[in-house]
């Protein structure tokens, strides 16, 4: 299992909430919330969208998405 702990917190810096960044992810709250509690993955295409959302330079895609 992955740890979002980083995203998360990345998350809250940039949308304040998981819910206005679901928004901005045009996903459900409900759907991001499965990907961060690890019970859905996160496909390549939502990972470099949430990136350009975030600011997240690609180099920084493991520290955000691949942290054990």
């Amino acid at each position: 299992m992955f740890n979002f702990s980083k995203l998360r917190g990345r998350i809250v810096e940039k949308y304040e909430t998981i819910e206005k960044f679901a928004v901005a992810m045009k996903i459900t709250a409900t759907t991001l919330g499965r990907k961060l509690s690890g019970k859905s993955s996160f496909t390549q295409d939502e990972i470099v969208n949430a990136c350009r959302l975030l600011d997240i330079p690609f180099i920084e895609i493991p520290a955000y998405f691949f942290t054990l």
